[in-house]
């Protein structure tokens, strides 16, 4: 059974982890070249037994891959898994990956809060890799920037640059047809490597061991614009309907034309958007649940007056699968917007930011940020703290 660390034993600790400056990072390595932190996450061995991801590889709302490999053939299978499953595989060369496990796990969200130098809305989800020794995914890149610290036991990774990006054909996973690593590195428990977009990789298990990856959303432009589009396409609202009453007898039905080309062209030019629309569908986008997410409203909701006065006494917390985001004109919570209160928006801004409430701030709240954070609790985006 691979070891637990207590969510405590990483609950503070500086703005980058292994002490270093944010902004140094950031200038010198974040999406231009990888950096590799001895000693990140001093004392980490992990969140989570290899017990407790295989049951969250289990159920049927959390995404979950297993790859085995057996010489040079490659076999992915999908979850959910059964426990039979897990009884059945072999010594080494396999690799299971939980995605998505910050949210199912407090301290796994906690873990992921602690990248909060960079924006939110960048942040993706927390991967766990459970591995028995030999096992990976093959050499490969991500189209994403990753920090993947290591938790129990030792993986190696190599790792660099290259052009040539060609895939191997035939095999169910991503993996390059030629890999020339620049960098040959052990992780032990606490390190992290940080991987820019497109940088080569391969990480082979040397014990049993599990990786925690905190990825990073980077939508591809085509992916920005269908959702934009589709964004529009619910907005939309046009008036007005195609007329032709100058239209003159035809001896070729079959043609579609100039006329009706331009009146389309003309009605369709309509459709216009502004910085605001831009706005408002990237504070929806970003914040939208991912499609396994659903949000369990309390069974038996405090009315407001019994939840005003919890959260005066313990102040407040966002629910780990919430996203809260903002800009000068709105505040967007899972993937709907509202506009500011008129009162409360510095409570609602320190809430989206640190991602909870203390007790002190929320009894200064003023009856506005009251409001809205009752009906987030009604809706389960939003918990009362007990004590």
């Amino acid at each position: 059974m691979l070891a637990a660390t207590s969510p405590a034993s990483i609950a503070a600790g500086p703005i980058f982890p292994g002490n270093r400056s944010a902004a140094a990072f950031i200038r010198g390595h974040w999406q231009k070249k990888p950096l590799l932190v001895r000693g990140a996450f001093p004392d980490f061995s992990g969140l989570h037994t290899a017990w407790e991801l295989t049951t969250l590889a289990m159920r049927d709302d959390v995404e979950s891959r297993l790859v085995i490999r057996d010489g040079t053939r490659w076999s992915l299978v999908h979850g959910p898994f059964r426990r039979a499953d897990f009884r059945a595989l072999p010594a080494r060369n396999w690799t299971l990956l939980v995605q998505g496990v910050n949210l199912h796990s407090t301290a796994a969200d906690a873990l992921l809060r602690r990248f909060a130098f960079l924006p939110f809305s960048r942040l993706d989800d927390l991967m766990v890799s459970l591995a028995a020794p030999g096992g990976g995914v093959g050499p490969h890149f991500d189209s994403y920037d990753v920090f993947l610290l290591q938790g129990s036991g030792r993986r190696r990774w190599k790792y660099g640059r290259q052009r040539d990006l060609a895939l191997k054909r035939g095999l169910p996973l991503k993996i390059l047809r030629r890999f020339v690593p620049e960098h040959d590195h052990l992780l032990a428990p606490g390190d992290m490597l940080y991987l820019p977009p497109d940088c080569a990789h391969d990480g082979i298990a040397v014990d049993p061991c599990t990786t925690y990856s905190i990825g990073f959303r980077a939508p591809s432009t085509n992916e920005l614009a269908v959702a934009f589009l589709d964004f529009l396409r619910d907005h939309l609202d046009l008036a007005g309907r195609y007329a032709d009453p100058d239209l003159e007898p035809t001896r070729e039905p079959a043609r579609i034309g100039a006329a009706m080309q331009r009146r389309c062209t003309e009605l369709l030019g309509a459709i216009h958007w502004d910085r605001a629309t831009m706005a408002d569908f990237l504070g929806c986008w970003l914040s939208e649940p991912k499609p396994a997410v659903f949000f369990d409203p309390p069974p038996r909701p405090l009315s407001r007056p019994a939840f005003i006065a919890r959260a005066r006494s313990h102040g407040v917390r966002l629910d780990p699968r919430t996203q809260l985001l903002y800009d000068d004109r709105s505040v967007f919570i899972n993937g709907a917007a509202q506009r500011w209160p008129a009162a409360g928006a510095a409570e609602i801004r320190e809430l989206a930011n640190a991602r909870a409430l203390p007790a002190r701030t929320f009894a200064a709240a003023g009856r506005g940020a009251a409001t809205v954070l009752y009906d987030w609790y009604r809706h389960g985006y939003v918990h009362a703290n007990t004590g």
